[in-house]
């Protein structure tokens, strides 16, 4: 090993040039934050697509929030759920205010996908990489239904919607286990149950594209699932708890309605839920 070489000591006029970080790339997990916070939508698409595994990680740094979460647009108006209004599919605007529910639901779980990746430190490298995967394919969710919703004669932010699963997101903020049970594990499952119904609304409207688009957000959406079970399980192992109990008991301390049938048991068991889950499930 080669002695390192004493650099000259500097003379009293010499100018120490500050460091030039303007061609620093973010640290995988700054740049979900600095995506979260963006409110436009067509900038968030574009700042998820930016983000690549080949940025620095950084998975043990502590990050802070210095914007307001998560960025969104003025519009849609946000309500109560139950101000939430229930149109027949059967009409133009009712089947658009379908599918702006639809959009709205992928919007936040891009919102979801990238507050995990910064929120949480000290996780396997793998942890982040799957939540990047999951962010990029919610944008692309995103996409298709608003093109879809444009196609005919309304943009996302034309009906009121509500924000359920943020709000789920900011109860579960400083619980990494609470967060993959009740957000992956119950409030996106509960998607692989309802995506068929919504479907059959569709194909009765004749609206075949929506249908279609449904078909590859349900595809992917069993993935995602299937990731939150990874870590939820993981997080389990870890915390010496069995999955089952843990589970119940979080649902009891946030005051979690209970999931309720009929569940999609081949899209859930396709999403690493086990039969012990399914029969749990079953018994509420």
């Amino acid at each position: 090993m080669t002695s390192p070489v004493t650099p000259p000591a500097a003379t009293s006029s010499a100018v120490t040039p500050s460091p030039d970080t303007s061609s620093v790339p973010p640290s995988l997990r700054q740049a979900a934050l600095d995506a979260l916070a963006e409110p436009d939508p067509c900038k968030k698409i574009a700042a998820v697509d930016r983000m690549v595994a080949t940025l620095p990680l950084c998975a043990d740094l502590v990050l802070h929030a210095t914007q307001p979460l998560p960025g969104r647009p003025q519009r849609p108006q946000l309500v109560d759920p139950r101000e939430v209004s229930v149109r027949s599919t059967q009409t133009q605007q009712g089947k658009a205010a379908l599918l702006h529910a639809i959009a709205h639901i992928e919007f936040n779980a891009i919102n979801l996908a990238l507050d995990i990746i910064w929120r949480f430190p000290g996780m396997p490298d793998d942890f982040y990489y799957d939540w990047l995967q999951v962010a990029r394919e919610e944008a692309y969710h995103f996409s298709l239904v608003r093109g879809h919703l444009a196609a005919s004669g309304y943009q996302y932010g034309d009906f009121a919607a509500h924000n359920g699963l943020w709000d789920m997101a900011e109860k579960t903020a400083n619980d990494i286990l609470a967060r993959l049970a009740l957000v992956p594990r119950t409030l996106e499952a509960r998607g692989l149950d309802v995506s068929p119904a919504i479907q059959n609304k569709l194909r009765a409207a004749k609206d075949n594209r929506g249908v279609e688009i449904l078909d590859i957000i349900l595809r992917d959406e069993i993935g995602h699932v299937k990731t939150g079970n990874r870590w939820y399980l993981y997080c389990c192992e870890q915390q010496n708890q069995d999955p089952v109990a843990a589970y119940a008991t979080l649902i009891d301390i946030y005051r979690v309605s209970k999931p309720r049938g009929p569940f999609n048991v081949q899209a859930r068991m396709a999403a690493g839920f086990t039969q012990t889950d399914i029969d749990w499930l079953n018994s509420l």
